[in-house]
């Protein structure tokens, strides 16, 4: 896809319902500017898919949307197959909604969780955390090896433009010898804010970290994040924030699934980039 058909992606991703990210078209090429393609129908766009590689041993699929007028023609089945020909020899992720999770199981992928969108008003904080701060240029090197062991794989390309993008704002906890012990990222979208990353060593650092993240949205508006169900400390943040269930995927895999220590894990990126 061209600059311009990620956007158009996009687009249908807003149209299916997945809320992306004001700025998530830009961001998300620059993870792998050949990892989104699109099949044509008499010259029109009619189907999207990303495949991202993250080094050379994982994949990330996502935006796998055919025009609805144009389902069960095989268009969306002839991307797939060219799609996961580009992750060969990869593990591949995805978060699938729940009607097509028999479809991924027969293409070999694995339930591993749920992840679970949880949303509602920005909670008004009373008081702000003293143990978070901004992220600056020099904490990036140290935040690219703790979110490795967390996402499976450094992503430094992606993460460049997640933490410089516009309208992003991150925050970071320190360990007393300088090591980060979490961060987060909370990004506007076309409903609200999702928060995501989130990631944290303990529970009150992740509730630290999301009462700031949360400081930055304006009262009123709406806060999503994307929850890995088998963390019960990042579903109990959720719910004591006033936040809801609203959407579920499931993570899938197919090959070697990463070791993640779910654990650590209270808001997940994205849906659509893992």
């Amino acid at each position: 896809m061209s600059e311009a058909e990620v956007a158009l992606a996009v687009e249908w991703a807003a149209g299916e319902g997945w809320n992306p990210g004001l700025c998530d078209a830009e961001a998300f090429r620059a993870a792998d500017p050949d990892g989104f393609l699109m099949a044509f129908l008499d010259g029109e766009p009619a189907a999207s898919i990303s495949v991202v590689a993250f080094g050379d041993t994982h994949g990330f699929l996502g935006f796998y949307i055919v025009r609805p007028e144009l389902r069960g023609r095989g268009i969306g089945r002839a991307l797939w197959q060219a799609g996961m020909a580009r992750l060969a020899g990869r593990s591949v992720g995805l978060d699938g909604v729940v009607d097509q999770q028999a479809n991924y199981a027969k293409s070999g992928f694995v339930f591993q969780h749920r992840n679970v969108r949880y949303e509602g008003p920005v909670p008004r904080v009373i008081a702000a955390p003293d143990d978070t701060r901004p992220v600056t240029q020099g904490d990036f090197e140290r935040i690219v090896g703790y979110d490795a062991a967390r996402f499976g794989t450094p992503r430094p390309v992606f993460l460049t433009a997640w933490l410089s993008t516009p309208g992003h704002v991150a925050r970071l906890v320190e360990r007393p010898d300088g090591a980060p012990a979490g961060y987060g990222v909370i990004r506007p979208c076309r409903v609200g804010f999702k928060i995501g990353p989130l990631f944290a060593a303990s529970p009150e650092i992740a509730a630290s970290l999301f009462d700031a993240l949360v400081r930055t949205a304006p009262s009123g508006e709406t806060v999503v994040l994307d929850v890995p169900e088998s963390n019960a400390a990042a579903v109990g943040l959720a719910r004591s924030r006033g936040l809801l269930p609203v959407f579920e995927t499931a993570r899938m895999v197919t090959g070697m699934p990463p070791s993640l220590p779910l654990d650590e894990i209270f808001g997940i990126t994205s849906f659509e980039l893992g």
